[in-house]
């Protein structure tokens, strides 16, 4: 049988089925599929609208309610201890390598001699990340320190420990006494560089671990110090050690008291830093940002819009 006859009827009816109004179910099905080209071309128009207004629109994007992206954020007046911005700033979070403040602060309790020489071993390497130290270097233990604390070096940071004369498990557990005698209810210490997503405290705690840290002119003078370079000791030669600071605040017209970065993927990007700025002290923690320049760019807008206000702290 032919079916020459019948092609005006099958081409009637492809019409009006074409005609039909599309389910948004199905569209979304036969955009993905590819089975209609009408459902497909009005796909891409639309996708070529919305692009086209977030072009447009891209370089005004703010900041969300509130002025910070990170989960967690606050800003402290360290002489009154005022809230003057809050963002659960009492919930508590891992905290990265912010936790190396409370390290220093229990390291120096044990008053080493900071010109003395020591040796990088294996242990503190394996598992520290990425290191400019090598096994068998000889560094003396302000360099180290200035490893630590400006360019969050976890196996610097190890030797330090050990080097204290207190056994890996007594050091945290004096961490964790530090924390209670500092008022920091709600921090916890696991380990002593951050890697370890248990390391949790609040940003309003991390504001009070910040201004007692800032309160040791040796941790004061090294999270200030933008560059630092020092020569350590490997094999028969030296090696030159150039550190550049972490926190990139340090580098506009702020005047930075202290500060230290930290990220680990669990805890996201980390900030907490003391500003001096239109006469007014302030400390900003900002804990969960989502990229490296977001962190800074919470606590710039947190600090300028801060400083321009008073009367009663601002929620978001």
């Amino acid at each position: 049988m032919s079916l020459r006859p019948r092609r005006p009827l099958l081409h009637s009816l492809l019409l009006l089925l074409l005609a039909l109004p599309v389910p948004a179910s199905q569209a979304a099905t036969n955009g993905a599929s590819g089975t209609s080209s009408a459902v497909q071309k009005s796909s891409s128009a639309s996708t070529g609208s919305v692009r086209h207004r977030h072009a447009r629109h891209r370089g005004s994007r703010r900041a969300p309610a509130g002025g910070v992206y990170a989960r967690n954020a606050v800003v402290l007046d360290p002489t009154t201890d005022q809230i003057l911005y809050d963002k659960n700033s009492e919930d508590m979070a891992p905290i990265a390598s912010l936790s190396k403040l409370m390290t220093t602060l229990v390291f120096l309790e044990q008053k080493p001699d900071l010109d003395r020489s020591v040796e990088v071993t294996r242990d503190e390497i394996t598992g520290a990340g990425r290191t400019k130290l090598q096994n068998h270097e000889r560094v003396a233990l302000r360099d180290l320190l200035h490893m630590s604390l400006m360019c969050s070096d976890n196996c610097a940071t190890r030797v330090l420990v050990r080097e204290s004369g207190i056994p890996r498990e007594d050091f945290l557990a004096a961490m964790n006494r530090k924390a209670i005698e500092l008022g920091l209810a709600r921090t916890r210490f696991v380990e002593v560089t951050g890697l370890d997503q248990r390391n949790v405290s609040t940003a309003a705690d991390c504001a009070r671990l910040v201004r007692a840290a800032a309160a040791n002119p040796i941790i004061q003078d090294i999270t200030t110090t933008r560059s630092y370079e020092f020569r350590s000791q490997y094999r028969s030669w030296s090696r030159l050690h150039d550190l550049r600071n972490t926190n990139r605040l340090l580098y506009g017209h702020y005047d930075i008291r202290a500060g230290k970065t930290g990220f680990i993927s669990e805890a996201g990007y980390c900030l907490a830093t003391w500003i001096h700025t239109e006469g007014r002290d302030m400390i900003a923690v900002v804990l969960g940002a989502p990229t490296p320049a977001t962190r800074f760019a919470d606590v710039v807008r947190l600090v300028q819009r801060t400083s321009t206000t008073t009367g009663a702290p601002q929620t978001n």
